[in-house]
């Protein structure tokens, strides 16, 4: 009787799913929208799944077979994940900025302090941060910006090929570019915070000189945060489309797309 052919390819096709699994799971691990913390490890782990078996099929001429040698095997996933994982970085770096100048902006206003720890949110973040952190991904997903990093997830079959690793230097050259737009953008978004802080510290400081009896921290801490929460509030709508047109121009920048 002759071998069926489905059963014949099941562990070429079994060697291939696991290798696309491999970038495909580590990119979705830190995607912005898709790997966020608060979302279930099972539906990550459903949405990799997922979206290996529709590239499976487009890139399934470019993987090299195992040739029985578990070394390389092992060498290919640690390739394919590290891959994932800089593709997913790199999309991830652009989208810390919004949280980033949320951090900032809190400190300006005076809800934040380097010298004292949030008891309620844990470590020195935020409720600006935070709020900012959770509007990030409910924009990329409702806008339909996922997309674009999971074509250049795709795409990126044609420039890093399986069992190809990655030139080091230039994946530490672009995450190191990626990492300096970042906190600039982050300080752009927050820049009305940063200036409207700067002014008032400024007039602060001469109300001590003028009236140096006078607690002038005590006082005016109220005054700080309300008015920066005006501020804060006026320019958001402002900060958001900022940070969308920002980020949609460098995800336009991926490798593979």
């Amino acid at each position: 009787m002759a071998p069926d052919p489905l059963l014949a390819a099941l562990p070429v096709w079994a060697f291939g799913f696991a290798v696309v699994l491999a970038r495909v799971s580590a990119a979705v691990m830190v995607l912005p929208g898709l790997g966020e913390s608060d979302t279930p490890m099972v539906i990550r782990a459903g949405i990799a799944v997922g979206i290996t078996v529709l590239v499976l099929p487009g890139v399934a001429n470019l993987i090299p077979p195992a040739d029985g040698q578990p070394l390389r095997v092992l060498a290919m996933i640690a390739g394919e994940l590290l891959c994932g994982l800089l593709l997913g970085w790199l999309a991830r770096l652009m989208a810390l900025a919004l949280p980033v100048a949320g951090q900032i902006a809190a400190t300006q206003i005076g809800l934040s302090s380097v010298l004292q720890q949030d008891p309620m949110l844990g470590s020195q973040t935020s409720g600006t941060s935070r709020l900012l952190a959770l509007a990030a991904p409910v924009l990329i997903l409702s806008s339909g910006l996922y997309a674009m990093p999971l074509a250049a997830l795709s795409g990126s079959y044609r420039l890093f090929r399986p069992g190809i690793w990655l030139p080091v230097g230039d994946a530490a050259d672009s995450v190191a570019l990626a990492t300096g737009d970042c906190f600039a953008l982050a300080l752009q978004l927050a820049a009305p915070l940063v200036i409207a802080g700067l002014v008032w510290q400024i007039m602060l400081g001469l109300l001590a000189r003028l009236v140096p009896s006078l607690q002038v921290y005590s006082m005016a801490l109220p005054g700080q945060v309300l008015g920066g929460l005006l501020v804060f509030g006026l320019v958001l709508k402002q900060i958001l489309d900022v940070w969308i047109g920002s980020v949609s121009a460098h995800f336009a920048t991926l490798p593979g797309l």
